[in-house]
């Protein structure tokens, strides 16, 4: 019989299981006679209660079996105060033999794997990329020595003498990275599963596996419930590391290292979460509205797939009663394949706030469209703010469905892409952020509001007529309709952008087949939104001018865009029907610096930064959304004010254009991260 420990929190009494590596999972779970791992604690806890779990290495996989009951009677895990716990999805091999040179095997009966063997399991699913159906795929599987994780090779002869990368391609973007270290793409490993056992190979460059600490990836996931519905957990100051978790498309199962697999009012915080397979954090899909079923039938293309889940999920439940709220706050998240947090349908009104987000998806192993930093598909209502993320194949993509979303305060900076916006019909806010990166800015969108951005690099624009994507009643998972993305219908009101001194236009490249070819539709500025009606009214006489007709007379029509008040430098230019724009030839420096865990932003402005005064925006400036017919309004549906900016200084009635209310002709030298 377990023994019941009580604090009093509050007007409540809270019952707290503690865990220690030297505790029995027959122990009673008190302070002075623990458990020994928090699967059991989680077995046990009830609405209220604390699993305090101390320092240590736990390796195993946390099924939380019982839901909390509300924002006030969650269940709470968390590490012990001041302790380090670090809780893996892998374990330590102490068998190695060595093989030839720099390589050694383990041989592992497939018992120890249990019913999942990540050396058997291909990464594969909806919208990962090879160029043919013979091409060989990689694992879930992985090796790490010392913490470091292995790339897998495909061929058994590549392990003697692995190939030294100096830089590694993103195939989607065509930007060619420099690989911080080289010498780590020569650590590979290769696995041959058979009947009975399973064979790793890896080149250890040298080193004594048994030595030191090597480990392979086992379990799936960390801490993720294997039922949906499991409500109001909180997640509170761990090291989660090390899981095999799968490619996590919106049209399957999208399990992550860490998450709460369809349910309500998580609470993920103060975690440091890394070397996820693919996703760290999932806030996504289940497998009953669809698992990867184009990739298993060929028999529609993915996008239908994806449009059924939508209706789908309305079917079981799919709405703010049941699904989502949850926050992901001040987490520290790196080295990932594909996401540092992923979702689709599931991350509705969720706040992700406060997280540093760096090294994801840029080791490549395998390829595919559904990356990011942040990557959510249907970000109704959701708010991303403060931020630091860098270092990311994709900093943020928010695909299909954004809508009520606030993107606000958040640092980008050396990522291939900092942001791209695909087939959302708005409205969202995207204000007092810097997109410090080469491609800043990408728009496959409508029915956007930037307001008092850094831009430093180019703003792609491009309508998306093959594909109609559903939109929603205001603050709502109700569908009202579907459309196409026209363009336009966005409003830029007070951002500063920074030119390349030289053309406007891009001068990024892309590959296709294996040929360089420039980026269509982007460049330094707004320019691309030239022959753009600048007004609502304008827009209307050239409806009335293609009448009579119906979607005839409107398709070939752009939408209006509203542009007022916007800084371009360093050439950067301007949309022709812009009201009130300041440009001017001179350069703005830029340069990040980075001193311990502070990011100063160096930023050096011409003297015409000072012509240009810009009004604080609301919801009472910023025309409604046409298609959707809505206001811009918090997440909450309370009246929007973008009222602070980057560093949580007031903005006043009237202020300077860009995200830091204190910037000024000449140099800027301002921390904007600590």
């Amino acid at each position: 019989m377990v023994a019941i420990q009580e604090l009093v929190k509050g007007e409540e009494a809270v019952t707290e299981f503690h865990v220690s590596t030297s505790g029995s999972d027959q122990a009673s779970g008190s302070a002075n006679d623990p458990l020994r791992s928090i699967g059991r604690a989680a077995e046990l806890a009830l609405p209220g209660d604390e699993v305090v779990v101390h320092a240590g290495v736990y390796r195993e996989w946390v099924k939380p079996r019982n839901a909390g009951l509300s924002d006030t009677r969650r269940i709470t895990y968390r590490a012990a105060s001041g302790e380090h716990v670090q809780v893996k999805g892998s374990e330590q091999i102490t068998s190695w033999r060595p093989e030839s040179g720099n390589v050694w095997r383990v041989d592992i009966d497939n018992s120890f794997f249990g019913d999942f063997n990540p050396y058997a399991e291909p990464i594969d699913g909806d919208w990962v990329v090879r160029t043919s159906n013979s091409d060989p795929r990689k694992h879930l599987g992985d090796v790490y020595l010392n913490g470091m994780s292995f790339f897998e090779v495909t061929d058994r002869s590549q392990l003697a003498d692995p190939p030294r990368r100096e830089q590694l391609r993103d195939d989607w973007s065509g930007i060619v990275d420099e690989i911080a270290d080289p010498e780590q793409t020569r650590y590979v490993w290769y696995a041959e599963v058979g009947a009975d056992s399973t064979t790793i190979w890896a080149n250890f460059q040298g080193a004594d596996p048994n030595a030191e600490l090597t480990e392979i990836n086992v379990r799936r996931s960390v801490f993720y419930p294997v039922v949906t519905g499991i409500d109001y957990i909180t997640v509170r100051g761990f090291e989660l590391s090390q899981a095999a978790c799968g490619w996590t498309p919106p049209t399957a199962d999208q399990p992550g290292l860490i998450g709460p697999n369809w349910a309500k009012g998580w609470i993920i915080e103060d975690n440091v979460i890394h070397d996820a397979k693919c996703s760290a954090i999932s806030i996504g899909k289940e497998a009953s509205t669809g698992d990867n079923y184009f990739t298993k039938r060929h028999d529609k293309p993915g996008y239908q797939y994806q449009l059924e889940a939508v209706f789908s999920a309305r079917q079981i439940g799919w709405g703010k009663e049941r699904i989502g709220s949850h926050i992901i706050r001040r987490n520290t998240i790196y080295n990932c394949g594909q996401n540092g947090i992923v979702g689709h349908l599931g991350c509705v009104f969720s706040k992700i706030y406060d997280n540093h987000i760096y090294n994801i998806a840029l080791k490549r192993e395998f390829y595919g469209y559904e990356i990011g930093g942040i990557k959510l598909h249907a970000a109704i209502d959701v708010e991303i703010r403060h931020n630091r993320i860098h270092d990311c194949s994709l900093g943020t993509w928010l695909d299909w469905q954004t809508q009520g979303t606030r993107i606000t305060q958040n640092l980008y900076y050396h990522n291939d892409r900092d942001i791209f916006i695909e087939v959302s019909h708005g409205p969202y806010t995207v204000d007092h952020n810097v997109f410090g990166s080469r491609a800043s800015i990408e728009l496959f969108s409508q029915g956007g509001a930037f307001v008092n951005n850094l831009v430093a690099g180019t703003l792609r624009l491009e309508q998306v007529m093959d594909r109609a994507t559903p939109y929603h009643r205001p603050h709502s998972t109700e569908v009202a309709g579907y459309a196409v993305i026209y363009g336009g219908d966005d409003r830029w009101v007070g951002n500063v952008f920074l030119g390349n001194s030289g053309d406007p236009a891009d001068t990024r490249s892309v590959y296709a087949d294996d040929m360089l070819i420039p980026v269509q539709n982007a460049g330094y500025g707004t320019f691309g939104y030239d022959g753009h009606p600048a007004s609502l009214s304008e827009y209307l006489a050239n409806v009335d001018a293609a009448l009579p007709g119906d979607l005839e007379a409107v398709i070939g029509l752009p939408q209006p865009v509203y542009l007022s008040r916007n800084l371009y430098l360093g050439g950067a230019r301007s949309y022709a029907g812009e009201d009130a724009a300041v440009s001017t030839s001179a350069e703005a420096r830029l340069a990040f610096v980075t001193e311990g865990d502070a990011v100063w932003l160096d930023l050096d402005l011409p003297a015409e930064f000072a012509e240009l005064r810009v009004p604080r925006q609301s919801t009472s400036t910023l025309p409604k959304v046409r298609f959707v017919d809505a206001d811009f309004e918090s997440p909450d549906g309370s009246p929007l004010s973008l009222d602070v900016d980057l560093l949580g200084a007031a903005v006043g009635e009237s202020g300077v254009p860009g995200p830091i209310t204190t910037l000024k002709p000449g140099p800027n030298r301002v921390q904007v991260w600590a």
